[in-house]
């Protein structure tokens, strides 16, 4: 191995400057001990850029490893439809994770629905948007539920559970009006924020911190018009003015 480490006696690095080969196998090994396999771009970020590897691992580890407010089999519900969504073929270990927690093949099926339907949300807002007048009626968001419960009909998922999935993976796909219609509806469930919030935070990785962002967004504007049935800590947030650079968000 060629390893161009150039200690230059102080903390900063050089874009030219690699890793020592000790630096990159101790972060490596402990990637691995932590999450039981390796990818590549580990080994390319240990290599090029040691404290963003570390920092990596950390949000990583805060985000899908640490017990938060969902429970294994929830967290990998929810994983599953994102995944798919988003065609993260290489995330095959949440599949051994979802058997671990006591997911069945028929609740890998359930999975595999929701992601479906969710790509398929599109054609009910085009209906709604330009031939709802047509259609006696007809109603947009009834029909798309109608259709939810008939997917779900006989599922053992509890209904706030497939209402985050939905929330998370339509999040995914940038589906915005669905994404406030699943927010609505795990309130009316009776699912916790908190589980609701951890849903929607797996979005990050695959989905992108932008879509995160957005969907957090709707949620706040949800909070902000009284929507739905916000606890004190989320009408906080809701009154603080997060607005973007430009103002818009």
């Amino acid at each position: 191995m060629i390893w161009s480490a150039i200690h230059t006696g102080n903390r900063a690095r050089r874009m030219s400057d690699l890793s020592s080969e000790q630096e990159v196998l101790s972060i490596l090994e402990a990637v691995r001990a932590k999450r039981g396999y390796l990818l590549p771009h580990h080994g390319l970020l240990a290599l090029t850029a040691p404290r963003l590897a570390r920092a990596y691992d950390e949000a990583y580890t805060a985000l899908t490893l640490d017990r938060r407010s969902l429970s294994e089999f929830e967290k990998e519900f929810v994983w599953l439809p994102i995944l798919i969504s988003t065609d993260e073929a290489i995330a095959t270990h949440h599949i051994a994770k979802f058997k671990a927690a006591g997911g069945t093949s028929a609740d890998m099926e359930t999975c595999l629905r929701l992601a479906a339907f969710a790509r398929g949300a599109r054609d009910y807002r085009f209906v709604g948007r330009h031939w709802g007048d047509l259609i006696e009626g007809f109603d947009r968001e009834r029909a798309y539920r109608a259709a939810l419960d008939a997917l779900l009909a006989g599922a053992s998922c509890p209904r706030g559970l497939a209402e985050a999935a939905m929330a998370a993976t339509h999040a995914c796909l940038a589906q915005w009006e669905e994404v406030a219609i699943h927010i609505r509806g795990a309130y009316q469930a009776g699912l916790p924020e908190a589980k609701l919030a951890e849903a929607l935070s797996l979005v990050m990785f695959p989905g992108s911190v932008p879509h995160f962002v957005e969907a957090a967004r709707v949620w706040r504007d949800l909070v902000k018009s009284g929507a739905v049935p916000a606890s004190p800590a989320l009408r906080l947030w809701a009154s603080i003015d997060q607005s973007g650079f430009d103002g818009k968000v």
